[in-house]
């Protein structure tokens, strides 16, 4: 019986405490941000880590999410006679859902992992350790510029994968299908309101602010030497984005 529950309490356990290192995380972050000194040369670093140099994952993914949509929007509609619908089903599809959860996802597994893997470095060759002895709570130092940068750059890259996504379904509609493509433009605005964009841009500054905590904890609380490393660098990538998927649905529930 002892033994049964041990097996149950450990991962419960485990469990808990990653939740309570990703929040507290998340409040120290919160806290040293309005704290000075501001290193403003270190937030433009992560910033453009985060947000220009992810525009290539980011504007190939939303190209062939889009491309994919209007393919199999187009090919359905095209039962009942529907196909001028086409431009709000792929505008609508993106603004509102596709295009802040894949572009979480991807800078969650380009971004979150390697945040992971570097605070997760300097804390096994106890570069973290020098920086409490030099009196520079490495919160402040290490984590903020990171938090900040994926919470601002997320809503960038997102509307930069909804314009991409909507030209990608337009070069299907009109090149593939031959589409009347002013139809496809008018129906692209036709529905789609200031709500839909809004609430894709909340959603991506949160899922920011998700992977860059858990990247930044799991790193943080690395031990293990190399293989640690290596074992927090998987789990960073794993956790984010379950909890980019988690996160979306009440995420969808509340603003729509």
């Amino acid at each position: 019986m002892i033994r049964w529950l041990e097996r149950i309490g450990e991962p419960v356990l485990g469990m808990l405490e990653e939740l309570g290192r990703f929040f507290y995380i998340l409040a120290q972050a919160f806290l040293w941000s309005f704290r000075p000194p501001f290193d403003r040369a270190q937030w433009l670093r992560q910033m453009v880590r985060v947000g220009v140099d992810s525009i290539p994952v980011v504007t190939l993914t939303a190209l062939f999410t889009g491309m994919v949509l209007a393919l199999q929007t187009y090919r359905g509609f095209e039962r009942f006679h529907a196909e001028a619908y086409v431009g709000s089903v792929v505008a609508l599809s993106l603004t509102r859902e596709l295009a802040p959860v894949l572009t979480g996802l991807m800078v969650a597994g380009r971004v979150g992992s390697s945040m992971a893997a570097e605070l997760g470095t300097m804390r096994v060759t106890e570069q973290i350790d020098a920086l409490y002895a030099m009196a520079t709570d490495p919160v402040q130092y290490l984590v903020v510029p990171r938090v900040g940068a994926a919470l601002v750059m997320l809503p960038f890259l997102a509307v930069v994968a909804d314009a991409v996504g909507i030209v990608g379904g337009w070069l299907v509609a009109g090149g593939l299908f031959h589409a009347n493509t002013q139809q496809y433009w008018r129906s692209t605005f036709q529905y789609l309101e200031v709500n839909d964009i809004t609430s894709g841009l909340i959603k991506a500054a949160f899922f920011g602010l998700v992977l860059a905590a858990t990247g930044c904890s799991k790193g943080f609380y690395t031990t293990g030497g190399a293989e640690g490393v290596g074992r927090a660098t998987t789990a960073a990538v794993v956790m984010a984005s379950l909890s980019i998927l988690l996160s979306d649905f009440f995420l969808t529930k509340i603003l729509f």
